[in-house]
């Protein structure tokens, strides 16, 4: 009976947790405060108290818990209308690096070791020292980091290269099962996606899941991975076609004799050659 009774109250627990947790928003707990872990402890502690000891008067403890897991939610309210609040509950991040110089100061009055300092730069892809410009521990205890101008990745913008807009793919198949409201956002059918599995010669039955990317392209994983799937070729097949095209028309170009013929070849290649420039960072 004893035993029945505590898992009846471990499960009344467990709900009013899930309630509270949901209520609470959806913050991880790498993001939490001082605050808000001291909270998370004790309300855990209490509905742990509440499971297991039957002498326990559930009102009591059940007020202590709404109690516990009310005053962080208005603490937190209060911290969105007020910085001084906000920076009193949830702190200030701290400078560690700056300048490329380390706050001696700084790593004393958080009592971060310098293995320390030198395990978080490590963890954030900064194994040298000298390529940190700057360096704050946030208020959930994450180091932020700035490398030096010269040690920071090349990216497409500093090539000054173009680069086709990405947009999250939309699975379209789970389990073996067609999804068909992700499918209709990108604005295909279930005859257009049992086309793409016919051209790779699968069957719907032994895919284990299917994305759709922002062109149209279908990657599918499958049950049975003895199995090879051909890698989508549809962008590059579109390109491969446009410069051929071009090719065509170059040659139409030098064969024929009409002047007027040619002139109207070479504005229809220019064009195109226009198009190909264009087009080529959304096709490769």
């Amino acid at each position: 009976m004893e035993t029945l009774l505590i898992a009846l109250r471990a499960l009344f627990a467990l709900i009013a947790m899930f309630i509270i947790t949901r209520l609470s928003g959806k913050k991880q707990l790498s993001q939490m405060t001082f605050f808000e872990y001291i909270v998370g402890i004790t309300i855990g502690d209490i509905a742990a108290f509440l499971s297991t000891d039957l002498e326990a008067n559930l009102v009591h403890g059940y007020a202590s818990l709404i109690v516990w897991a009310f005053i962080p939610m208005l603490v937190d309210y209060f911290a969105l209308k007020s910085r001084p609040i906000r920076n009193f509950f949830e702190g200030k991040g701290t400078v560690l690096i700056k300048n490329g110089k380390i706050m001696e100061d700084n790593l004393k009055k958080e009592r971060y070791s310098t293995d320390e300092l030198m395990e978080s730069l490590r963890l954030k892809n900064a194994f040298n020292i000298a390529d940190v410009e700057f360096a704050s521990l946030e208020t959930n205890g994450q180091l932020s980091v700035l490398l030096k101008k010269d040690a920071q990745p090349v990216t497409l913008k500093d090539l000054q290269i173009t680069a086709a807009p990405e947009r999250e793919p939309q699975t379209v198949i789970m389990d073996g099962n067609i999804l068909e409201e992700p499918l209709a956002t990108l604005g295909f059918n279930i005859e257009w996606l049992h086309t793409e599995l016919d051209k790779i010669g699968v069957n719907l039955a032994n895919v284990f899941l299917g994305e759709v990317d922002s062109y149209g392209q279908l990657y599918v994983d499958l049950y049975d991975d003895k199995i090879k799937v051909p890698q989508p070729v549809q962008k590059q097949l579109l390109l491969a076609t446009l410069k051929k095209s071009q090719a065509d028309i170059e040659l139409f170009s030098l064969q024929t004799k009409s002047k007027s013929a040619k002139k109207m070849y070479e504005e229809a290649s220019n064009k195109l050659e226009k198009m190909l420039n264009e087009l080529k960072p959304f096709l490769q």
